[in-house]
């Protein structure tokens, strides 16, 4: 698949930091309960950390209990799904459709009408409180 921002893997080495590369890149996931932007409940938008697209508004963030951001939903045409059949289950990847970073999952168990758990590593994503 191609993407608007296409990097070399040394090019992506080179510009993000390494714990944030893993996630990107390599489809890591920080540990629950640890992310830098778990807690934040301010409004602004959440963009994706490899390429700036606005992935997330504020409005749209609540606590799952999960121990990792989580939305209701996204921006229209920002995320791309993939399945995802690691860790012996099939489950439902996102990436972002400008860079193809991975950002987490989606799940169909999420307490709002919309019926959907955007599960997001911190790692994944910046937030700008400048824009909402």
């Amino acid at each position: 698949m191609s993407y608007d921002v296409e990097k070399t893997d040394a090019q992506w080495r080179a510009e993000l930091e390494p714990e944030r590369y893993a996630v990107l890149r390599k489809a890591a996931t920080e540990p629950p309960f640890t992310g830098s932007l778990l807690h934040v409940d301010a409004d602004g938008v959440f963009t994706c950390g490899g390429c700036g697209q606005h992935l997330f508004s504020s409005d749209r963030k609540f606590d799952s209990g999960c121990g990792w951001p989580s939305f209701d939903a996204c921006e229209p045409g920002t995320i791309i799904e993939r399945t995802d059949r690691s860790l012996f289950r099939t489950r439902t990847e996102i990436l972002c459709s400008k860079c193809g970073g991975h950002l987490g999952h989606v799940f169909n168990d999420g307490p709002t009408s919309s019926g959907l758990r955007y599960c997001v590593n911190s790692l994944a994503v910046d937030f700008d409180d400048t824009q909402s």
